[in-house]
């Protein structure tokens, strides 16, 4: 069903005004805009990172049109943790405005400063911490410690006198973390008995039964394979899994291992996390892979980037051999991840790569070496029977998800008109604990590809794909001016279409056909009779081969 566009009428004095901008309809680009009395606090900046199907991207950003002209009526961005889906988009955020507050957990910030200091911006930043409270412009803000796939993340509460919002981040209910910082229901229940008018929350596990395995199950499964790796153990995990990164070492300490971290990021978070006490290598265990190849294989680990097949990877470098580590029998690579919807060709074709170089590939679909970051269904009923939310808007999922946490919601005896199973863009109003639908805004993806933002448009996405599948034919023709005569052509050139190029040969004598009788109509247009050559030889592709090139037709006058 096509989305209906309709703008939101002027925001209500005492009304809270609510927008996702990204991460609806998607696991990625989160962002969602809050306002009150014109003022405007963010929630997440994220990117979406590209799938086959839109080659030569490198990003996706939530689309800022609704909140460009009024940037400075943006008091701040809240981030509610380190991952690139929620914090990736903020240097191009800040490219429009650059002292935009910038609000989060000390880990968090640091991995955003990081980033940031790639893109060469300062800056103004506000470290919070779970128990804190702030007042930001009119919105009063306490953070909430949440479990998830990476340390410091934080849930938000969301109070004005509009009504209150509890946007939960990316969490799930891991009762024996590894840190020790369990999700605070303790903090949810009571924000439940104060009154929750709406709740944002988290919707990639809806669709799963029962409760998220805890993080400490893949310690074992790690123990094993590289007790048992004849000689080098290759790991790829996400660059900001801390707590991945941990069982890998110390699992490595224990089978008298040590560990060489590749890839920048890779090298860059760990690093963070060591400095700031979030990571504890074990003693030794660290070497700098400069120095590893004096040590013997069998007692070495490599904790490097590319668990999702990304082509600049160190583990597609490696499937390539454009890496100094050069993959053969006996090597062992594990990939501690899961499949991020959309990139599950690019990663079977890294399985592949790697198995045909004869190493022995450990996998999720072969063991349990991944336990998912976000709350299952089970864990959602939990949270929505504690908190008793009057309003519930999914996130951060595809329709599928989206809609299986709707239900979840509905089966607690949340009333199903006040369930809104969204796309980006809707407008939703807030006022007295009802919830209304006002708008839906015409949300885009951004795309990122070099160093051009906005600039490359679905079309020439579309173009990519067609050049890209199907293969490029020109067409050149010279007609006479007076009588529109062919003099020179038709020549035919092209590109990854056909290696022989005679196969064209069958087409040339209904192009001159076609172009004597459009002479003969007096047709004289350069333009019109270049489209009349674009569909005699797109007809005559399409029924002798079956396939849609990219046909440039130029027709010249003599």
């Amino acid at each position: 069903m096509a989305t209906i566009v309709f703008a939101p009428p002027d925001l209500p004095t005492g009304t809270l005004r609510v927008i996702p901008l990204g991460g609806v309809g998607e696991i990625g680009r989160n962002m969602t805009s809050f306002e009150y009395e014109g003022k405007i606090l963010i929630v997440d900046c994220g990117v979406l990172f590209p799938e086959d199907r839109q080659p030569g991207v490198d990003l996706i950003l939530p689309d800022f049109t609704p909140i460009r002209e009024r940037l400075d009526d943006i008091v701040g961005v809240v981030l509610t943790h380190g991952h690139e889906d929620h914090i990736g988009a903020v240097p191009y955020l800040l490219r429009l405005r650059a002292d935009i507050r910038l609000i989060g957990s000390r880990l968090t910030l640091a991995l955003l400063q990081a980033k940031l200091q790639e893109h060469r911006i300062v800056p103004v930043t506000l470290q919070v911490a779970e128990g804190g409270h702030e007042r930001i412009g009119p919105f009063d803000l306490e953070f909430i410690a949440v479990n998830h796939s990476i340390p410091d993340s934080l849930a938000v509460a969301i109070k004005t006198p509009g009504g209150t919002v509890l946007h939960t981040g990316d969490f799930k209910l891991d009762q024996r973390p590894l840190d020790g910082r369990v999700t605070d229901l303790a903090a949810f229940g009571r924000l439940g008995q104060e009154g929750v008018d709406l709740l944002i929350v988290d919707s990639t596990n809806a669709d799963v039964p029962g409760y998220t395995a805890s993080e400490r199950v893949i310690r074992p499964v790690l123990d094993d394979v590289i007790r048992r790796a004849p000689r080098r153990v290759i790991v790829a995990s996400f660059a900001s899994h801390v707590h991945r990164v941990q069982q890998v070492l110390d699992s490595a300490f224990d089978n008298h291992r040590r560990v060489a971290f590749l890839g920048r990021s890779m090298v860059r978070n760990m690093g963070i996390a060591v400095r700031l006490g979030y990571l504890h290598p074990p003693d030794g265990v660290l070497v700098d892979f400069r120095k590893s190849a004096g040590i013997p294989e069998n007692e070495m680990v490599y904790m490097t980037t590319g668990s999702q097949g990304e082509p600049m990877a160190v583990l597609s470098r490696m499937v390539s051999r454009e890496h100094e580590i050069v993959v053969g029998p006996g090597d062992t690579v594990l990939l501690a991840s899961g499949l991020i919807p959309g990139n599950e060709s690019a990663i079977y074709r890294i399985i592949d790569g790697l198995t045909k170089l004869g190493a022995h590939v450990v996998h999720k679909g072969n063991a349990v070496v991944h336990v998912s970051g976000h709350a299952a269904a089970g864990s959602l009923l939990f949270v929505y029977n504690i908190v008793k939310p009057l309003n519930v808007l999914p996130v951060h999922g595809e329709p599928r998800h989206l809609f299986a946490n709707a239900e979840l919601a509905i089966e607690t005896g949340v009333a199903a008109e006040n369930v809104f199973v969204a796309e980006d863009g809707i407008v939703l109003d807030l006022r007295s604990g009802r919830v209304t639908q006002v708008g839906q805004l015409d949300i885009g993806y951004v795309f990122v590809d070099g160093s051009t933002v906005g600039e490359l448009t679905e079309a020439d996405i579309k173009d990519r794909r067609i050049l890209a599948q199907e293969g490029f034919i020109s067409v050149i023709v010279v007609v006479a001016v007076a009588t529109g005569a062919v003099i020179v052509g038709p020549e035919i050139h092209s590109k990854g279409f056909a290696e022989d190029e005679s196969v064209f040969d069958e087409v040339k004598p209904l192009i001159v056909a076609a172009l004597v009788e459009a002479a003969v109509n007096d047709v004289r247009d350069m333009h019109a009779l270049s489209q009349i050559v674009r569909r005699v030889v797109g007809r005559w592709v399409n029924v002798t081969f079956h396939r849609q090139p990219m046909i440039v037709p130029l027709v010249i006058e003599a």
